[in-house]
């Protein structure tokens, strides 16, 4: 439904998901759908900072509730200073482990050059 509302290929199913979004019933979505939101968004040739704005305005909207709220809003911060986006999600939440471990070295660098938390460590 997401996907609908911000490619607006489909007006009929975009405007449904405004009304649902605008009738002030609490709208919730797992961590997945905003995953493959994100990849959708990408493939269909959105710029990573269009894509990390729709995924604010979604957050910021006072009856969307994604799975693990915080973990997404930090995931998008990460996305948006050039961190992969499912990296990026990974990160967001492994918040309790003390590192990441990983063999993708440019996830790791660029955590490193971001001082993320946790460390992502090569393995």
């Amino acid at each position: 439904m997401l996907v609908r509302l911000c490619l607006d290929d489909d007006p009929t199913q975009a405007q449904a998901v405004e009304r649902l979004l605008d009738s002030g019933e609490l709208c919730s979505a797992p961590t997945t759908v905003m995953l493959e939101l994100v990849w959708v968004l990408q493939n269909k040739g959105f710029q990573r900072t269009d894509v990390a704005q729709a995924l604010m305005r979604l957050c910021a909207l006072p009856n969307f509730v994604a799975q693990d709220m915080e973990a997404l809003e930090n995931a998008v911060e990460s996305y948006a200073q050039g961190l992969d986006f499912a990296d990026a999600l990974h990160l967001a939440l492994s918040q309790a482990f003390d590192a990441l471990y990983t063999f993708d070295r440019a996830f790791a660098k660029k955590a490193k050059q971001y001082r993320l938390k946790p460390p992502v460590v090569m393995a």
